[in-house]
């Protein structure tokens, strides 16, 4: 596996930390513990998947008296809610101490937990974003008939204050879901078939292996290729894998040695995608701001060119400071059109256009071709 460290900026001398970054490791023990001996301030974005504390009472069969292969292992066992609570206080203030200032947490739970970590979250002062519901489509059924079938999760997204400027891919969202905005609940198929993980006796490797699909949603839409993902709860490595393919570095945190074993050989047999394959589709919000001015001093509009609305009701002439003059209305690209219709506010980029060679286009394919020479490839961030 590739490993390398980051150096950490900002420390005081007094700081009993490291300053390197474990980045593409795994590291062993308790998570509480190994996040208090990470540089603070160091991490970008957290994928949480706690111990659900199911509260099992005894084992559950099938109809035909078959055993299900239920989440019973030890680390999933509390001696109370008060224990869990605490357990929860704990490793949340330990990953808030470690995000960045404009650094987001994602926390996936069950009805057994997730209402009790929304709490803790919102105590520790994380800012809750969203609440996300993970419907799965092939859902284990309800055997003993007495409940609804469970057939979702939560995830809780929250940033670290309600002062962060967390990343959100909005446009890539979008895109991955055919130019349709990306909503909150979100339809997904359990972790089966090729992608379940086997150990040595071909047993599930993970009781409860997350899919691929929802990290790589959730690491598409909420960080950025460089970026460094923490998974306290690490398992057979899904968030590392996802992060790595996607060109983010991770860390992760495990307790249980043949988790470890299972996750180690995981992520040596993925790639990370080519850098080309890492762009995304951008918001407009975050891309370079272009003066209407700077098209009039290129010369790509000249002072006195006319220039018509969309619908070819209304024309302004340019003039040589980048405003518009039609009549006596004068203004930036934006006032004109807005005043000239009425409205409350205008997108004057999308609404003026010029004509050449007897075609109508929209003065927007000249800003686009002043930040196309710019050559930047901003960081998203939403204003």
């Amino acid at each position: 596996m590739m490993t390398k460290t980051k150096s950490r900026s900002g420390a005081g001398p007094n700081m009993a930390v490291p300053m390197t970054l474990p980045l593409n490791q795994i590291l062993s023990g308790d998570c509480i513990e190994q996040m208090n001996r990470l540089p603070e301030g160091s991490v970008d974005l957290i994928f949480a998947d706690p111990p659900y504390n199911l509260q099992l009472r005894g084992d559950l069969h099938r109809p035909d008296n078959s055993r299900v292969d239920a989440v019973d292992d030890a680390w999933d066992q509390f001696a109370s809610f008060e224990s869990y609570d605490r357990f929860t206080r704990d490793w949340l203030a330990a990953a808030r101490r470690l995000l960045k200032p404009n650094g987001a947490i994602w926390v996936i739970g069950s009805y057994h937990n997730i209402f009790r970590v929304g709490a803790e979250l919102q105590n520790a002062g994380y800012w809750i974003l969203n609440d996300v519901v993970w419907r799965k489509v092939n859902p284990m059924p309800n055997f003993r008939g007495k409940r609804l079938t469970n057939a979702h999760e939560t995830l809780i997204w929250a940033s670290k204050s309600e002062a962060s400027r967390y990343t959100f891919n909005y446009e890539a969202l979008k895109a991955l879901n055919d130019g349709v905005q990306m909503r909150s609940d979100w339809s997904l198929p359990l972790c089966t078939g090729h992608e379940r993980l086997k150990d040595a006796e071909g047993q599930k490797a993970h009781p409860t292996q997350k899919p691929e699909s929802l990290l790589h949603r959730i690491i598409l839409g909420t960080t950025n290729p460089g970026d460094v993902v923490l998974d306290p709860f690490f398992g057979t490595g899904t968030t590392g894998a996802v992060a790595k393919m996607l060109g983010r570095d991770f860390i992760g945190i495990e307790r249980e040695e043949a988790y470890r074993t299972v996750a180690t050989a995981r992520l040596d047999r993925v790639r990370r995608f080519d850098k080309s394959a890492l762009e995304v589709t951008t918001s407009r919000r975050a891309e370079p701001r272009v003066p209407f001015g700077q098209v009039v001093e290129r010369g790509m509009l000249r002072p006195g060119e006319e220039l018509m609305s969309q619908n070819g009701r209304f024309r302004a002439k340019v003039r040589a400071d980048g405003t518009l003059i039609a009549h006596e209305t004068k203004g930036s690209i934006h006032q004109v059109g807005a005043t000239l219709e009425g409205a409350p506010s205008c997108n004057g980029w999308t609404y003026w256009h010029y004509k050449r060679e007897g075609k109508m286009i929209p003065i927007d394919l000249l800003r686009q071709q002043i930040r196309a020479e710019m050559d930047i490839v901003p960081a998203v961030r939403p204003n």
